[in-house]
């Protein structure tokens, strides 16, 4: 599961209003425990309710769900993708000659060492190859990321504080600039 799909997840289990969700996908394994279940419970055993057997089936059932709402939202999405093709078109052609700083990991991307402490990098700022321009917290461990790149930050595509994947584009670099 993607980092989307975890918060849809969650959503919907709160949507819901389950106590407890468990589910397994070969070595993937989520458990949630919900403020319904302490709300529900209080000096009671744990009761399993009938929406807990129906929450198993969720990763397949979800997709049949969808569809009562995706007709509704399907003739917006088909007449988005060619604007946004063309918008996408004309991104790739002035970012295409742009160098990116990708994420070696996943984790949290931070600007700066420390709320008080200004940003790494910032748009306009030139770095150089090996210079530090984020960090990426993984499992409480603080890496500052290093640019394999020379050039001018021209964007910056993370947000503070956000998570991020392996191989994201945390910043695009002009290597003319």
């Amino acid at each position: 599961m993607n980092f989307k799909e975890i918060q849809e997840l969650l959503k919907l289990i709160n949507k819901l209003e389950l106590t407890e969700f468990k589910m397994k996908d070969g070595e993937f394994e989520v458990s949630v425990r919900t403020k319904h279940y302490e709300r529900g419970n209080k000096g009671q055993a744990p009761i399993i309710q009938a929406p807990a057997p129906a929450v198993v089936p969720i990763p397949q059932v979800q997709p049949i769900s969808a569809p009562p709402a995706a007709p509704v939202a399907a003739p917006p999405a088909a007449a988005a993708p060619p604007a946004d093709t063309a918008a996408n078109a004309s991104k790739e052609e002035s970012t295409a000659n742009y160098l990116e700083v990708k994420s070696p990991m996943v984790g949290t991307f931070y600007r700066s060492a420390s709320p008080e402490k200004p940003a790494y990098v910032k748009v306009g700022d030139t770095i150089e190859n090996g210079s530090v321009v984020c960090i990426v917290e993984a499992m409480k461990l603080f890496n500052e990321i290093e640019s394999e790149v020379s050039g001018k930050i021209v964007k910056v595509m993370v947000e503070d504080a956000s998570p991020v994947e392996y191989d994201q584009v945390l910043f695009l670099v002009d290597p003319n600039g």
